[in-house]
């Protein structure tokens, strides 16, 4: 007997999994080493606190006693829950939105996973601007689907004409991340436009809407008087998949949810497949528990200030030891491009890296050959302590 082809095939190639691959060698590096002599840049995991409505949440809920407070719900989530997720979508997106446009979700995953399962048939395609968030292309073939890749502008920001020129009759949907993992990049509003302006004259001409997706879980992190463009007003088949992993650190909690747009044509008909699909994929619903917790704290106050100072922090180390890198608008990744010594290969040049116990992300992996990330939601301590081995590491390519 032997598992599933496409899941060997998956986890066997060297691209998969870059991200965790990485983060499990820290822990082996950290424990032959040291933690302050391993510098782990690899995984996107908040270190900052949640924020202080988030705890007293969670001590509140801890402690309630309503019957069945630990049962099932409706598949969709708590009528409460979603009611206070679309109240949070109405003042991102500038629409008013009702619950019955929300799906709690199992996090932004979860959410994503859902959506493609109510919306992709087998041979469909959906579009992405490159580099993305790895996982996606797992995503789209869990459901028969093909993840498409169309190359980003020299700025990381969406090319809208190569998209454009990409639209044919089995795109389901165009996915945007923004502010955009690996890069940073806070794709503008004229973007946006120019993207749902290229979706519409697609349908008026093929008869086949797609969705444009908008995956946001850092919608919130953003620097330097940036702002998320809302897209729900401008193109009426649009999507929010998001959590609360990234903005209020809660990434091991797994709670989030999909919001369709209120103006969707078939609305109604997308919530209750994305609801069936929740079902059906096993996850039943999002947890009770912390459904229950981000409905009293979804709207704290938090301070990204210390991601910004990081940000600053990394840069000024990059650039004393001559790594070209993009200045992150948004998000806590830097993504850096591989020497020239190496070529394009960042598979390389990330083992290189590990010589001086350095821990990054080979772009390869997020559709980026050539580039590698660094996650910068790590100690200020790691990033002063890295700065040396980083201009080691350089010095000793020349």
């Amino acid at each position: 007997m032997s598992i599933a082809q496409a899941v060997k095939a998956s986890m066997t190639n060297k691209n998969a999994g870059v991200i965790r691959k990485m983060f499990e060698e820290g822990i082996k590096l950290k424990a032959q080493y040291g933690n302050d002599r391993v510098f782990d840049y690899s995984l996107g995991n908040p270190d900052l606190e949640p924020p202080a409505e988030v705890l007293e949440a969670v001590k509140e809920e801890a402690l309630n006693t309503e019957k069945n407070v630990h049962g099932y719900m409706p598949n969709a989530g708590y009528p409460f829950c979603r009611k206070a997720m679309a109240d949070k979508t109405s003042l991102e997106q500038g629409v008013s939105v009702s619950q019955d446009c929300v799906v709690m979700s199992v996090g932004a995953a979860g959410a994503l996973n859902s959506v493609f399962k109510a919306i992709i048939n087998p041979g469909d395609e959906v579009i992405v601007p490159a580099p993305f968030f790895a996982e996606y292309r797992h995503y789209a073939s869990n459901f028969g689907g093909k993840l498409v890749e169309v190359p980003s502008k020299k700025d990381f920001s969406p090319d809208i004409e190569a998209i454009k020129a990409t639209l044919n009759e089995k795109t389901a949907a165009v996915l945007i991340n923004s502010p955009n993992n690996p890069t940073g990049r806070v794709y503008s509003e004229e973007d946006i436009k120019a993207l749902a302006d290229a979706l519409k004259a697609h349908a008026e001409k093929s008869g086949r809407a797609p969705y444009l997706v908008l995956d946001e879980p850092y919608r919130a992190i953003v620097y330097d008087g940036k702002k998320v463009p809302s897209a729900f007003p401008l193109y009426d088949s649009s999507i929010v998949v998001t959590s609360f992993a990234k903005n209020l650190s809660l990434p091991g909690e797994r709670i989030g949810y999909v919001c369709v747009n209120p103006a969707c044509p078939d609305r109604d008909e997308v919530v209750q497949a994305v609801t069936f699909a929740t079902r059906i994929l096993g996850y039943v619903n999002a947890p009770a528990f912390f459904q229950r917790v981000i409905t009293k704290s979804w709207n704290a106050e938090c301070d990204y200030s210390l991601y910004e100072k990081r940000r600053n922090m990394l840069m000024e180390a990059l650039d004393a030891a001559g790594i070209e890198h993009v200045v992150p608008e948004g998000a806590f990744y830097m993504w850096c491009k591989v020497p020239e010594s190496f070529g394009d290969d960042d598979m390389a040049f990330t083992d290189y890296l590990k010589k001086y116990l350095i821990l990054a992300a080979p772009g390869s992996g997020f559709g980026g050959k050539g580039w590698f990330r660094l996650s910068y939601c790590v100690s200020e301590d790691c990033i002063k302590n890295s700065r040396e081995a980083f201009i080691k590491a350089m010095e000793e390519l020349k």
